[in-house]
């Protein structure tokens, strides 16, 4: 049985591929399986200051019977995008001097497709396929490739190759380190005595294994009983053996939450820069971007263990419990689903409460979080024009190539579903009388979808899953604010753990114009660079692009935004512009600070059962 299932596999993956002998060939016997066919990418780069990798894939043995119809070509094709960073980001316009030899001899290469390259076969039966090209890698981002003469980043969507067929087919990587190079950090599983030689499972796992190349610095540690090596790129200071420890804590709190770890081992590949840049989850790995000053306060370090927590997160959230939509993938179109407001969203959330739940939050500390999050978003103008699914669906166009009118139209689903996360968490602790939590949804839907039916949620499945422990019905909650853009009412949320949102800026009297200004490269002039909707300057007609000249005929040589310190709400002014070479006199009347900043207060007279829920949400013993 084993035999004939695999033999009629391989006559479907033979006639996808679609290239033939006129040649008589030998048929295998019912009794003999076909050899598989065997998939081998090397890797070099032999001279990395000029940014260009050198790939090499080699298919043999992927020939099939002489009764099978063929076409005479094989396609290659590379990703569009990565998973984890949900835009097109057509890797293929960098790649170069492609080349095709079929039998050691050189073959014709057609490109059919922006990402996909035909290759004649010369009707060849049995004869090896061999392709060759570069890939300029100039961008360090945790989502695009990089190479220099310091080292060498590949994120594998960016740099190989598949065929539809044989993504499931097992390959090896072969990587040939620039000279004086001794290093290489990816996750995948080293072939025995073969230095920087790896076998990959199949095509996902490739394109899931960042991997780092060069004579950076590495740790390791034991968390949850699994090996971590963290590999450090970039000239910075730390304290490995605290780092070491940090990183422990973090990891084990995170496994904490679903009572399991699903690696054999994991790598940490981090990245210090100038400016940091975020990070992104792979599927026994992820790749962090952070500043050199990363490690230098208790501010910063901070920030990076919320960067740490929340990709580990993921290795649970997305990587293995996802949305339907995200797997398989289809790497040349977009994957669309609107329940990123969970996967990022709840992966949010849970990067700051995984900090309170080991101790490097104080429950003060976290509070200021909670309403930090709330202000941010209740600040924006899109809060109350786009839902939260609509952002998880629209991020393929919005949230990665955002404008001056984003904020204005736009919410984030990281932001937003992070707030909305911390509400459903304070609402199943009320319900339930502190007896469950977010924690017990996840591992619902993570031995339910997971682990049972080996397959992604359904919308509907997230909010069942959510009424099942939290014993109530959710029909409103998300018709009002996962699809819907309706004010959120945080009173119920908070008041069961006694707290009350205060707005600091519930009396203030300042006067808000409603612009941001930025300096002009080429003439250092004051220039508006966003205009928030129903502010005065919009009233006013103010544009993104104007330059300020004076106020009431005096010039402008600052911040605009610094003076109006010395108006209040109903003055007018006369503001002079220079829009597109043409003066323009506006005439623009202050409204009141419309913004808000929000605290967390405890409420009087708190009951012990508040009392008690309270110290159970934020894990105080």
């Amino acid at each position: 049985m084993k035999n004939n299932l695999r033999y009629s596999f391989l006559l479907m993956v033979w006639a996808v591929l679609g290239y033939g002998p006129t040649q008589a060939s030998t048929s295998p016997s019912d009794n003999e399986a076909p050899p598989s066919p065997q998939i081998t990418y090397t890797l070099s780069m032999p001279q990395p200051a000029n940014h260009y990798f050198e790939v090499e894939m080699k298919l043999s043995q992927i020939a099939g019977p002489a009764n099978l119809k063929k076409n005479g070509y094989i396609d290659l094709k590379m990703p569009v995008w990565t998973p984890g960073s949900y835009l097109i980001r057509e890797y293929a316009k960098n790649v170069e001097d492609f080349r095709a030899t079929v039998g050691g001899k050189p073959a014709p290469v057609e490109k059919i497709r922006k990402n996909t390259w035909r290759i004649s076969t010369r009707d060849a039966v049995g004869d090896d396929i061999t392709v060759r090209y570069r890939v300029y890698a100039y961008e360090l981002t945790v989502r695009t490739s990089f190479l220099d003469d310091t080292h060498g980043y590949v994120n594998g969507a960016s740099m190989f190759l598949f065929n539809d067929a044989l993504k499931d087919q097992p390959s090896r990587l072969v990587i040939q380190p620039a000279k004086g190079w001794n290093k290489v950090s990816v996750a995948l599983k080293q072939a025995p005595g073969a230095p920087f030689t790896y076998e990959v499972p199949n095509f996902d796992l490739l394109v899931d294994s960042p991997i780092e190349i060069g004579n950076h610095r590495t740790f390791t540690f034991t968390a949850a009983g699994v090996p971590h090596t963290v590999a450090q790129f970039g000239e910075v200071e730390y304290n490995e053996q605290k780092l070491a420890a940090d990183y422990k804590r973090v990891c084990e709190t995170a496994t904490s939450i679903f009572g399991e770890h699903p690696c054999t081992d994991y790598t940490f590949i981090v990245h210090h820069t100038n400016v940091g840049g975020g990070g992104l989850e792979h599927q026994n790995s992820t790749s962090l971007q952070t500043t050199r000053a990363a490690y230098a306060t208790e501010a910063s370090y901070k920030g990076f263990l919320t960067l740490v927590a929340h990709e580990y997160f993921h290795l649970w959230n997305v990587k293995r419990l996802r949305p339907i939509a995200l797997g398989p993938f289809d790497y040349e179109n977009e994957n669309y689903t609107r329940a990123l407001w969970e996967a990022e969203g709840f992966t949010s959330f849970y990067e700051d409460y995984i900090l309170r739940m080991a101790g490097f939050h104080t429950p003060e500390q976290y509070l200021s979080v909670v309403a930090g999050d709330i202000t941010g978003i209740e600040n924006q103008p899109g809060n109350r024009v786009q839902s939260v699914a609509d952002a998880s669906f629209d991020a393929w166009i919005k949230h990665y190539r955002p404008n001056e009118n984003s904020s204005n139209s736009t919410i984030s689903y990281y932001s937003k579903g992070s707030v909305l996360a911390s509400l459903l968490n304070l609402s199943i602790l009320a319900s339930t009388n502190g007896q469950k939590s977010l924690t017990d949804v996840m591992r619902l839907l993570y031995n339910r979808y997971y682990k049972e039916l080996k397959r992604g949620f359904r919308d509907e499945e997230l909010k069942q899953a959510l009424e099942q422990v939290g014993g109530k019905n959710l029909d409103s909650f998300f018709q009002k604010y996962v699809y819907g853009t309706d004010a959120i009412d945080y009173v119920p949320f908070f008041e069961p753990v006694g707290l009350r949102l205060v707005n600091g800026y519930a009396n203030a009297q300042d006067a808000y114009l409603g612009v941001a200004t930025g300096l002009n490269p080429t003439n250092g002039r004051q220039t508006i660079t966003s205009v928030r909707r129903g502010s005065s300057a919009e009233t006013a007609g103010l544009n993104v692009g104007d330059e300020i000249l004076a106020i009431d005929s005096i010039r402008v040589n600052e911040d605009v935004n610094k003076l109006m310190a010395s108006y209040r709400p109903g003055n007018t002014f006369k503001m002079i512009v220079n829009r597109g070479g043409i003066l323009k006199e506006l005439s623009v009347t202050l409204t009141r600070l419309p913004l808000v900043t929000y605290r967390l207060e405890p409420l009087p007279n708190r009951t012990e059962t508040q009392k008690s829920l309270y110290n159970k949400w934020l894990h105080i013993n």
